[in-house]
């Protein structure tokens, strides 16, 4: 579990600095598993802000290199959907914004697709309080919601970890 938190904190860290052009809402070509991979703080700023705010939920793809993906999702302060997955957990670190977080509970109105379940909302579970700068780890298996996002915005690097404990 350190292992991964060490990642991520990497990852965080690198978004500051940077090669590879990218516009936004393409996805980024894949991570060369032979050289680093880099975004610059400005594509993301500029990749995020193309997103606007009419959907709950938009995100940009910063690396990919199987069987791990790093998103930052960019999510406005409207009703967002609750989440199970199966076979990963989810590393989320707070880029800006803040939010509330539930875990745990039963999802209300849930719809498999595959490996993962979504609702529109928790019973029950436990409320957490995300501000820039916190990680916060979700097991495989564990329901999630953000029950809150202040506004304006709030926007979290997601970083799935396939066959995570």
């Amino acid at each position: 579990m350190r292992s991964y938190a060490a990642i991520a904190v990497l990852l965080v860290i690198g978004f500051g600095s940077a090669s590879a052009q990218r516009g936004g809402g393409q996805a980024p070509p894949p991570t060369d598993p032979t050289v680093g991979t880099q975004m610059t703080a400005a594509e993301l700023s500029a990749a995020l802000a193309k997103l606007g705010t009419e959907r709950p939920n938009a995100s940009v793809r910063v690396f990919s290199l199987a069987p791990y993906t790093v998103n930052v999702e960019h999510r406005s302060a409207q009703p967002q959907a609750a989440s199970v997955h199966d076979a990963e957990a989810e590393l989320f670190y707070v880029v800006d914004g803040s939010a509330t977080m539930v875990t745990g509970g039963k999802v209300i109105g849930e719809t498999r697709n595959g490996a993962n379940v979504s609702g529109k909302s928790i019973e029950g579970g436990t409320p957490h309080k995300l501000n820039k700068g916190d990680f916060f780890m979700v097991p495989k298996g564990v329901p999630h919601w953000f029950s809150q996002i202040d506004p304006p915005v709030l926007n979290i690097m997601s970083f799935h970890l396939p066959m995570a404990n």
